[in-house]
Parts: structure tokens; sequence; C-alpha cells
């Protein structure tokens, strides 16, 4: 019989469903190997012949490891939340579940097709709350996690509050926000539940926060950068903006140094280690505090009396003395303030209070800026007649000054310190806000920007500061006769995103706030402006500009006619900025004649001396958010006390363990609310205990990828995610397969949640993956027909052929590819294809109409997608695998092409045709090896299993070929021979082997776990030589002769040689020169 591929391919893919042919358990007595793929997320479009390409190369070695006597792992699964589904469901109504049903079911047909010896047993699906599930207990644990930099692993919050209630917060190490409370054991015991609920929060591994964010208001949610392209989102092309948003982060950078240093211990591809390096971004460098200046105050320079308050409160005269004053007031504190600062900091009482602020020539001990209020705190002496008095000129001051004054005595504070704070809340409430006050961060009393630099050598050269439009100081320091610009830039700004304003380095823009700030080495007043390529999540959000060591600080000080200061005497900055580190500083104050090193030495201890900078390592890798305003997606198991609806703090709670999964609850639509809340709070009656508020937003799409390989390990438990001898046989993914893409996304939170799993003790791995390998794209070939244009640009109904395109004006439009032959488009189709194409008419090329070309990627829209069931309903699924792996390099893109594919199912029935003779009839013989036949077959097992070890799939097709065509002309039937070639080749073409495997006498189902042939160099060790032979120079015939046979046998035998005796006519000759197994020269 002929090769039946359509027949033997169902019936092998249903032995192998019916059999669980490739389930696998853990089995202490062999080996392991896991093999995994990136699990695909099911599109409605189903997979195109580039998607198989990484699971067909996975899928080969997964075979041959099973050859190889390993127990191997090789999943798969459907990462099945996203926002395809959801848009859709927004657009028909039809409820994400069951479209994602429909797409599983048609990715699982496909899969099949394709033959892979995927363990279905294991199959996960991040939508299946028997998945998500898991996904909720592990943000649980972060919830309840901190990370300790004495031990630089994650602990349970426990440990945390341990400490709190021993040893002052100030002497904990740990990753946190800026804005902990400095809190004595006895200040943490005093606060209520709910304070140190908001206290714990800043320390969480998953935490709440106000973030910029991409926010699409057409499609409801926050998008990653990735998801953004020029302002508008990649799925729909709706704008987006920047905007402030309470959203859910989780803190990898408290990895950043641990994800750093796990790259050079992984077996990845360099390219995509060097783009987790450069973004995580580590760099060493120095914090530099610049101190704002005041402006003049009230009724100062001809102030007017409606000015506002503003930013400043000092007296310009003794402002360098204040600011020194009010830090060492700081620094020396009575018990008493401290108490009360305590109780004030951080916006306790809802206002924001300073202490020890400059306003006018006098220092308040505390003050509420936006209210007008100042607190003072009086020791004994102020009871004193000479005190009074000065109280009493103080507060009149103070009065005239637009401050409300109260007093407290220093055993008030210390006695009564719940009604003293009563007081002043009460106090604050019941003032009106003062018009145009200034708001918090006012930057009077010390108050400083802050920047991170690696060239702390250049501050010097400093000629103004920039600030991100985000910053918080930026409303606070603009002056109103530059609010107007400000808030114009600001509203342009909103219209990009984070990655458009990076990329943009070309595009010099920017306003000045009015305000200005002190370099801290030498006093010069420099300006600060806003600019977009200053990134408020980045650092500080604030970077120290140094036109003439920075190209984008030169273009902008050109720009805005701002100075341009040589710091080094080897730099040339004439044309452009000069970044060298070579040379002498000069203009540089303390470190003028110094070289690069030493002066960045003694820059830091300078800055450290006058207590305004220090060295710090710092990463730009920012805390990922971790939230979407979508329905699709996992729930956060997080309720909300007191209720946000009764005007509570709203602070956030974890549900039970014992109630997971916190289901998806049925909603009418998908779209957010009319008053902008996500689609969860469409639900009705969803509330925790009946009583409070769920978190409303989703998870990211992110969060089910970020673990999902260890479910595979143990797909069906309910008590937990894996069991622990699942996770100690398995430990790690021993070969993972998929694309670049997701270097700093999937690649890098799965690699974060992994260590944290780690430092909980529920994994025993630090990284998840040995080794990765990222396939290349198979890209596809486009095809393009040309509209003319008319005189005003318009498209018309007639299309040129592309030869003569050039003659007319014309518009590319991609075609269909599977109605154009060899770049010939079938134009009765193409008419068929639209309604506004019936009545085209066509310019054409010798009666066709050629179609341009174009390699790009593959995708629907470009209609050049080739779906894998049209080539596998044709040619059969191991002629697919196999010619996509003879298409190149695993790890190169290449262009889809089948003009190849024929070859491979010829070799494929010639293949088949070494076991049937000439009527078809299965026929082979157990006669013995002969020595051509077993080199044939051990140079094909040996170059298989080398191209296997090394990924090189590609070559070993190639050599499959050669092996078939030469034992095709030994005319091999032989047994053993042919046996150990269908091992060989099983993992390749493995239903074409399965059905030989069974015809040779083999029990159905075990050639998966047969043993691999075993190499033997002997057969390939030459026994004979084919001698050239030359007479006088030139080669006149070729002699097989033993190698074992001496010179003066060779010799010999071409003396005697009847055909050697032709070529002399029978002349002897003068001497015969024998290279031992290279050539026989006679000389005439």
């Amino acid at each position: 019989m002929d090769y039946q591929f359509k027949q033997i391919e169902q019936q092998w893919q249903k032995f192998w469903a019916e059999n669980e042919t490739f389930k696998v358990e853990v089995d202490v007595n062999k080996p392991k190997y896991y093999v995994l793929d990136m699990f695909p997320y099911p599109s409605g479009a189903g997979l195109h012949v580039g998607h198989p390409l990484g699971y067909i190369a996975s899928d080969i070695f997964a075979r041959y490891k099973r050859l190889k006597g390993f127990n191997v792992l090789h999943p798969m699964g459907y990462d099945s939340f996203g926002l395809p589904a959801e848009q859709y469901a927004i657009q028909t109504g039809q409820h994400p579940a069951k479209t994602t049903e429909t797409n599983i079911n048609r990715y699982r047909q496909q899969l099949d097709n394709l033959g892979f010896s995927f363990d279905w047993s294991k199959e996960v699906r991040t939508s299946s709350p028997d998945y998500y599930k898991w996904t909720q207990w592990i943000f649980m644990q972060l919830f309840n996690s901190w990370y300790n930099l004495d031990t630089n692993q994650a602990e349970h919050i426990s440990t945390l509050i341990e400490k709190l209630e021993t040893i002052p917060a100030q002497e904990i190490n740990a990753v946190c926000d800026e804005d902990v409370q400095h809190l004595l054991p006895s200040d943490w015991s005093t606060l209520s539940g709910e304070e140190k609920q908001a206290e714990l929060l800043k320390y969480r591994l998953t935490y709440l926060r106000e973030s910029t964010v991409n926010w699409c208001a057409a499609l409801g949610t926050v998008l990653a950068n990735d998801e953004v392209k020029d302002g508008f989102s990649e799925r729909g092309g709706f704008p987006v903006e920047q905007k402030k948003m309470m959203q859910w982060s989780m803190r990898i950078s408290a990895y950043a140094e641990r994800l750093l240093q796990g790259l050079n211990h992984i077996d990845w591809p360099e390219p995509l280690k060097e783009m987790q390096r450069n973004w995580i971004g580590k760099s060493v460098g120095a914090m530099v505090k610049f101190s704002l200046i005041p402006n003049p105050s009230p009724k100062e320079k001809g102030a007017q009396e409606n000015t506002k308050l503003g930013y400043e409160t000092a007296n310009s005269p003794f402002w360098d003395l204040l600011k020194e004053n009010s830090k060492e007031n700081r620094k020396n504190a009575t018990d008493a303030e401290l108490v009360l600062w305590q109780k004030l900091r951080d916006s306790q009482t809802g206002f924001k209070i300073r202490r020890q602020h400059v306003i006018e020539g006098f220092i308040a001990d505390f003050v509420c800026l936006s209210k007008g209020l100042v607190i003072e705190v009086d020791g004994g002496y102020h009871s004193k007649t000479e005190a009074l008095e000065y109280d009493k000129q103080r507060t009149e001051f103070l009065n005239q000054a637009g401050f409300e004054v109260i007093r407290f005595s220093n055993e008030e504070v210390i006695n009564q310190t719940d009604k003293v704070v009563s007081d002043i809340k009460e106090k604050l409430e019941r003032l009106t806000s003062k018009s145009g006050a200034p708001s918090p961060l006012e930057r009077a009393g010390g108050e400083a920007i802050e920047v991170f630099t690696t060239r702390v050598d250049t501050i010097y050269g400093v000629s103004f500061l920039v600030i991100a439009p985000e910053h918080e100081l930026v409303a606070q320091i603009t002056t109103p006769a530059q609010q107007a610009d400000i808030d114009a830039y600001i509203a342009q700004t909103k219209k990009k995103s984070e990655l458009d304003r990076m990329a943009d380095t070309k595009t010099v823009s920017g306003a000045f706030t009015g305000s200005y700030a002190l370099n801290p080495l030498d006093g010069t007043k420099v300006p600060v402006w806003i600019a977009d390529y200053v990134l408020a999540g980045y650092g500080t959000g604030a970077v120290m500009a140094v036109p003439s060591g920075d190209q984008r600080d030169y273009l902008f000080a050109k720009h805005f006619n701002l100075p341009i200061i040589q710091i080094l005497d080897a730099q040339q900055i004439e044309e452009q900025a000069d970044p060298t580190k070579e040379g002498k500083y000069i203009n540089s104050g303390v470190i003028n004649g110094l070289g690069y090193k030493e002066a960045s030495v003694k820059i830091v201890e300078e800055l450290k001396e006058v207590g305004m900078g220090y060295g710090k390592i710092n990463y730009r890798m920012r805390d990922a958010i971790f939230g979407r305003q979508r329905y699709w997606g996992e729930p956060v198991p997080v309720y909300f006390k007191p209720a946000r609806s009764a005007g509570g703090n709203g602070l956030p709670y974890l549900i039970d363990e014992s109630e997971l999964p916190l289901l998806l609850p049925e909603v009418d639509k998908y779209l957010p609310t009319e008053s902008g809340e996500p689609p969860l709070a469409r639900a009705k009656d969803w509330k925790y205990k009946d009583e409070y508020e769920y978190e409303l937003s989703t998870m990211p799409g992110w969060a089910g990828s970020s673990w999902y390989w260890y479910r595979y390990m143990d797909a069906k438990n309910d008590l937990a995610f894996a069991d622990e001898k699942a996770i100690s046989y398995w430990k790690d993914v021993d070969l993972y397969i998929g694309g670049s893409e997701h270097a700093t996304g999937h690649l890098l939170y799965s690699r974060f949640w992994n260590k944290f799993l780690k430092d909980l003790g529920h994994v025993t791995e630090e990284e998840p993956f040995k080794k990765l390998i990222n396939q290349g794209m198979i890209q596809g070939r486009s095809n393009f027909v040309y509209r003319i244009n008319d005189a005003e640009g318009k498209g018309t109904n007639s299309f040129v052929s592309n030869g003569l395109k050039s003659e007319y004006q014309t518009t590319a439009l991609h075609v269909d590819v599977n109605i154009v032959v060899n770049d010939i488009l079938d134009i009765d189709k193409f008419k068929a294809s639209r309604e506004e194409y019936a009545n085209a008419e066509f310019i054409l090329e010798n009666a066709k109409y050629i179609c341009g070309t174009e390699v790009e990627k593959m995708s629907k829209s470009k209609f050049n997608v080739i779906s894998p069931d049209d080539l596998v309903e044709r040619y059969g699924a191991d002629t697919l695998r196999m010619y996509e792996m003879f298409l190149g390099p695993l790890e190169q893109s290449k262009p889809w092409n089948t003009n190849g594919i024929e070859g491979v199912f010829k070799f494929l029935r010639k293949f088949w045709r070494l076991f049937h003779d000439e009527n078809w009839n299965f026929t082979v013989s157990d006669a013995e090896p002969t020595k051509a036949e077993l080199k044939s077959l051990h140079k094909i097992i040996k170059k298989v299993e080398d191209d296997v070890e090394r990924f090189s799939f590609n070559t070993s097709v190639s050599s499959f070929m050669i092996a078939v065509n030469e034992l095709t002309d030994l005319k091999c039937k032989n047994r053993a021979i042919l046996q150990d070639l269908v091992v060989t080749l099983s993992s390749y073409a493995p239903h074409i082997c399965e059905e030989l495997w069974v015809l040779l006498g083999n029990k159905a189902g075990t050639l998966s776990y047969a043993a691999y042939p075993t190499f033997n160099p002997a057969h390939l060790v030459e026994n004979e030589f084919n001698y050239p032979v030359s007479i006088n120079g030139k080669t006149k015939t070729n002699v097989n002769l033993p190698l074992s046979m001496e010179v003066a046998e060779v010799e010999k035998y071409i003396l005697e040689s009847e055909i050697i005796t032709k070529y002399l006519d029978g002349k002897a000759p003068k001497k015969i020169i024998v290279v031992k197994g290279r050539i026989i020269n006679i000389v005439a």
C-alpha cells in the first residue's frame, strides 16, 4: 500500500489520545526532564503556520529525551484571560468564557492534528476557577509578606510586626515606601487596627498607591507601555492619556539585584539577558539635594496685598541662617515636639503639617500652610513676663502674615496627647483653606528637589533642573506668571505614553516653573523646568541638567538659551555635548585640577559633609502595576473596610483563604460604569459578607502566566498549587521555548514570583527556567494590488499590475495570498472577495495581473496568514513538522514559502517505500546487515543525536534525506537497519514511524519509549580506500584497496594490474609513489 498519510495520522492521533500515551507521573527511578512551551492565548483566529514552529521543536526534543530514558513532562494549556475575548464580549454581548471555550476547542483540534506528544491530563487554563484560585492565593502570600534587606528575602508580615513591637521603625532594614513613619514600639502599640493596617501597607509586597498610568477611556482600562503606540492603544487604535489612579502594585523592585545576579546562572540567549539587564537598569551614583530658593514673601519687595502666600514663607535676607537653625531645631527637638510630631506627620490629621518651618523671620514649631495655622509648643520659660510679651508680638506678626496661632504647653502635649491632637484637628477643619495657599511640600524651611545622578562629578556644570510634568512639586512651585504655560505643557504631555516620551529624542520641549534652586556645593542659582523626557516613576522624577556632558540637556539649553558650562579641560562642546571623563576639572570648585575617579569620591564626601547628598545604587525598574479595569481577569481577593461608599478610608483586607476562589460575578455589560468604575461595579449584591466592597479591578494579563509551570506538575491538586513531592521531583523547567517579545514582561515577572515562592519555602529552585530558546518568527509573504488614484488623490476602482505602477499614482493594498498563485492574481476571486471590487478594472502585463510582494509579520490584517490545517490536509502533519524544521535554524526568522514542502513529502514517501516492494507489499529481511548499510545507519544515528542536542533541527532533516537515498541505492530491506532508522526519525515524523514500528512486529504505542539506537563508531571506520591513480600528474583511474596494505603490497598490485598496464602501454614505470590513504602517483 502506498503512503496513506491521512489514514495513518488520524489512526495514531486517536490511539495516543485514547491510551494517554504521553501521560507522565513522578518516577524517582528515572531522571526527569521538563520541556515547556509558552502557552498560547486562544484567539479566535486559531493557529497559523508560524505558531507551531516552537511547538514542533520542543516536541522533537521531548520525544528524543524519552528515547534517551528520561521521564519527560511535556504539558500544554492556555493563557485564557485576556483583552481580545473581552473586546469581543463588549461588541457582541457574548460572555468571554463562551468565546474562550470555543477558541480553546479550535486550538486543541489544531494542536492534535500536528501530532504533539503533550500530556493533556495536566492541561491548565488561567481562566478556570480551579486554576485562578491559586493565582489569588499567591497574591495573598505577597500581600502578607515584606522584604527584609538584612536576610535579603521576603518574609511573612508577622516578622515585621514583631520588629515594630520591639525596635524603632528606623532600625528596620526593609524595602518600603518613603513615607513610612519612624515609630517607636510605644507608638506602634497605641495605633488603632486601622492605623496599623495603613502603615503595614507601606511595606507589603502588594500594595495600593497612586500611579501615573496609561489610561484608555475607550477600552476602559489601564494599558502597559508595550500596549501603547504613538499615544494610541495598540489594540483598536484608541487615544491613550497619562492619568493618576490608585492602583495595585507589586514590589518587584525589592528583587532587582537578585533578578540581575540570577541572569549569570541561567542558559538564556545573551541578547535577551541584556534586555533584562537594561530593563532592571542598575546604576551606581549619588543622591543630591538642591534646596529651593525662597522668593519675596508677602508685603516684601513690592508684593501686593492679594499676592498668594506662594511657595516661599521665609524672609530672604536671613534665609541661609534661618534654614540652618530650622535644621538644628529638627535634630534637637524636645520630647513634647517629638511626641506631637508622631501624631501630626504624614497627614494623619487629614492635613499636611510641617515642623520647624521658616515663616518671615521666625521658625514655627508646626505649620499647616494650606489652612494657615501655626501650632506652637511652649516650655516653662514662656510663662515669664518677657517671654509672654515676645510671644504676643510673634503672634501678631504671624497674624499679619496670614496665619492663626494656637499654643500648647509641654505638659499638655505629653499628658493629654489625644486631646491636643483632637483640638488641632478640630481647628483645622473649621478653618477655610487659604486662597492660593501653598499646597503640601512647600519649599521653605529646608525643602529640596532630590535627584539621582551617575555623574556626580559634573555637579558644577548644572545650569538648570528638570522635573517630570507629573512631579508632585509642580503645582506648588509654579509661579502665577508661568501657570498658563505649565498647564498647557502638562495637558500636551498627558497625550503621550512613557515609551513615546523616552523614544522621542529629537523634539525639544519644556516649560519654566518660575522657581529656582541652589547648587548644594557652590550656591549657584539654577532655574527649575518641567520636560516630558523626565519620567515621574523613574528615580526621583527629577534630573540635574549638565548641558556640557549630556546631549539632551545640551539641546534643551541651546533651545531655551540656558548656560552651557565647560567642566573638563578635555571637553569639546562647541557643537554638541561631550560626556568625556578624560582630562582635569575646570570651573568646578573643590575638584578643580582633579581627575574623574578622584573627583567623584571628593564630591560625594563634600555632599555628605553638608548633608546634601550620599552615594547610592539605583535601579531603573519600577514596581509593577498589578491591576486592570476590566472584567475578564482574576478577581483580586480583597475587600475594603470601612466601606468606601460609607465615607471610610477603605483600607484593603484579604478574604479568608478558605473562601478561595473568589469567583468572577455576572454582569449585565462588560463596559465600565457610567461613573467610570470598572465593569465589576455592575455586579449586583457583590459584597464581602454582604457589607464590604470588593476590589473592582482584576489582575493583569501576566498574573496567571507567572507561575503556571508549577501547576502542570500537579494540575488536579485541590489542596495546594502543587504537591511538595511533585515540586521536589520536577524542580524547574529544563527547556523553555518561546518568543523574545516576553523578555521584560512574562519572563521577568515569572522570575520574580519564583524567587518569592522560594523565599517562603514553597518551591526549591531560585530560577524557573534553566534553558530558554527564542524561536525565530516565520514571516508572511504578503501580496499587494495597486489601486490607481485620481487627480485629487482619491482611490478609484481601477488596479494596475506591479510592473506598470510607476506610470500611475497608486495606493498599495494587501490582498489575500490565498487568491494569488506565483504572484499572479486570480481576478475572478478578487472581484468576489468584496462587493466594492465586483466591477473593478485591471491594467495587465502580458494578460496577467502581477502582484507586488513583501516579507513581513504574518497577521490577519495583512491577509498573509497560511493555516496549518490546509497543509496538513494536503501533505500531512509529518510533512509539515519536518518542513518547518527544514526552513532554517530554529532561532532565526525566515519567510514562509511552500515551494519546498513538496520535496519533504516526497522524502517521506521514499522512506515509506524502503519498507515495501514494487507492488507496495510490506517487505523486510532478517539477513545480516552489510557494512555499507551499517555505515549509513550509524552516520544518521550520530548526526541526529548531535543535532538534536544542539537544537540544530534543520540539518537533521537534510541528513535524513541523505540516509534514505543511500539505503535506497543499497536496496536495503534489512529489518535491524530499518527499525533503528524508524526510532531515529520518530521524533520528527512520529505518525509514519509509529505505523512502520507496528508493521515491523512491535507492540503499538511502545515506540515513544523505545531506546534511541546506540552509536557504534566502528561502523564508520573505513577499511578500504578508493585511491586515485595518476600517471605523470594526470589522474587516469581509481583503485579500491584495503587500508591495511603496506606500500610494497600496493606497488606490487599496481605493477600486476591490467588496467594500469594498459595505460602504460606495457612499459615498466620508472617510479611508483604511494601516499597511504591518499594517492598513487606513477612516473612513466
